[in-house]
Formats: structure tokens, sequence, C-alpha cells
């Protein structure tokens, strides 16, 4: 992997950096006051055996990158009853992206860097989704129909958004204000992983590397990736970033105006512990060069700002 260590130099350096999109706040599903009273009064969905919904890792991390995982368990609570599925199913994509956990576990070790893990199935509520979003809590995944997911009550899926989905989006928030708040530099990366084949359809991509309208960081990272040569390098594949569904990047790092990048692994280089360590590896060092060749490029997004006393809106829907 030591071709990842060329300096490639591309037209991108000399393009205008984008502007920082207004922030938003995280806010319940429903304003109802007496939904609120019962989600607020409620334990039925967490018993107090099970884990909460956020596995922090390294929160005083040394490193400049902040990992995060929308998708990286297959646990469903057990007051949901698997949401009507059999047990194979939770073993499937639909439930997590296989292998992204350990992936991201270990890059968190590798850089000494925090990292946001969600301990609970995107079939719950999909933490990489907006709350109005139609597969929130997805009735329909795949080929697949998810039974538990039919003709939630608001009660019900304000239940899930405060109990899952809001603590963990909270989370990754607070760290980051903090972050800014002393002047320290992130850079924000998200680990998913992606099925070699979607509804009958090859997806020959090792890795996809997606962003939005901040293309910085993203095309140093596919230009070290193509340099290797031996890898399929997917440029806003199998999917492109956007508002209208994607949350994670788009809010927590676009409209932040810091550095940021989502990959996409496929799940079949990552589904054990050898391929998680090797592309652990692949990636640790992708990044260390990256941030290197991205402050050569854009030194802006690798500069300490003033604490921001911007307004907090909330989300609409």
């Amino acid at each position: 992997m030591s071709t990842m260590r060329k300096r490639i130099h591309s037209p991108l350096s000399s393009m205008r950096p984008p502007q920082p999109q207004p922030r938003f706040r995280i806010q319940p599903i429903s304003h109802d006051p007496d939904i609120l009273a019962l989600v607020n009064d409620s334990k039925a969905l967490l018993r107090e055996h099970e884990p909460g919904p956020v596995d922090l890792l390294r929160p005083r991390g040394g490193s400049n990158l902040f990992f995060t995982c929308e998708h990286a368990s297959k646990r469903i609570p057990e007051s949901l009853e698997n949401l009507g599925l059999d047990a194979a199913h939770l073993e499937r994509h639909i439930a997590w992206d296989i292998g992204a956990a350990g992936v991201a576990r270990r890059l968190s070790e590798h850089f000494d860097a925090t990292c946001v893990l969600q301990n609970y199935s995107r079939l719950v509520v999909d933490c990489n989704r907006w709350t109005h979003a139609d597969d929130f809590a997805t009735t329909y995944s795949e080929d697949t129909v998810i039974p538990g997911n039919m003709d939630l009550s608001d009660t019900q899926l304000a239940e899930r958004t405060k109990l899952i989905y809001e603590p963990y989006h909270q989370t990754i928030e607070d760290h980051l204000d903090q972050r800014e708040q002393t002047g320290r530099v992130t850079v924000l990366a998200s680990i998913h992983t992606c099925t070699p084949v979607f509804l009958g359809e090859s997806r020959p991509w090792h890795v996809g590397v997606l962003y939005q309208r901040d293309t910085r960081f993203a095309h140093v990272l596919m230009d070290l990736l193509r340099s290797d040569g031996t890898l399929v390098v997917g440029d806003n594949q199998p999917y492109a970033l956007n508002d209208n569904k994607d949350y994670a990047v788009p809010v927590h790092g676009e409209r932040r105006g810091i550095a940021h990048v989502e990959f996409e692994i496929r799940q079949d280089l990552v589904a054990n512990d050898a391929g998680q360590s090797e592309w652990a590896e692949r990636l640790h060092e992708l990044l260390s060069t990256g941030v290197d060749v991205l402050e050569e490029r854009h030194p802006e997004l690798l500069t300490s700002k003033t604490p921001s006393h911007e307004h907090h809106t909330q989300l609409g829907h």
C-alpha cells in the first residue's frame, strides 16, 4: 500500500470551498405532549439488562479523526420480538452493515480516535435517515417485509426515536460541539458496508467514497485509492449522499464545515476478522496520507476555527 504515499495533483484544489450549511438540532418525531409524556415514562422498549443505544469508544482520543458507525449492530430490543423476523434475516444486510463495526473499532484503536457506534439495528430506526423519512422505521427492506414495523403508532415511533435515535446523534453532536469550542480540528469519517449484489444487480466496487456538495476530502481519498491499482473505487457509488435521505455525514460533517467522508466497503471483503483487519489497516494508511494531502491542497479545512455561536435550529418534518 505504499503507492498511497504519492501526492496526486488535481484541479479540484482551485475550487471555491463550499460554505457551511445551517446546523440542525435533534427533536422528537412528535410534538404531541401526551405522546411525549408516555415516552418519558416508558421503559417498555429497552429493558434494564439491555445495552444503551450508544457505544462510545475513546471519548478523549487524541486523533483529529472522528469515526461514526450508524449501522453497526443487528441487535433488536427484546420487547420487539425480532420485529417478527426469523433469526436468519437478522444476519443479512437488511439488519446491519456487516463488518462495519469491526473496521470502525480497529480504526479507533489505530488512530486513538473517538468512535460512536449505534447499538441497535437500522430496522428499529435508521440512524442514517431523517425522522420523517419513509424508511426511518422501514416496513420493507430489499425483498423482505418487516412485520414489526407495520402500522406503527405515533407513540411507538416517538419512543424509538427518543430512546434509540436521539441519544446516538446527541452523543455525536455533543462531542463535536466540545471539540469546536476548544478550537480542535476534526475530520469526520462514517464507516458503512454494502452488499456485493443488490436485487440481482452486481456491484463491482471494492469500496465507495461518498460525499455531497463538499468534494475536497472525498476526491483526495479517491485519488489515493485509485493509485493503488488493485481496487475498483466507487465515486458516489453504489449511491450518492443526499440531503433528502442521508443524515449523519450531511448534518454532522457538511453542515459544520468540517472535513468529512463516508466509506461504503463491500461487505464480503470484511465479513470476517481477517478482512476487517485488512481494511482497517488499508483505511488507516489511506486516511493518514489523505489528511496530509488535504492539508497541502485545502489547509482551510484543517485550521482551528473560532468557536461558532450560531443558532441551532430544529429539524423540520
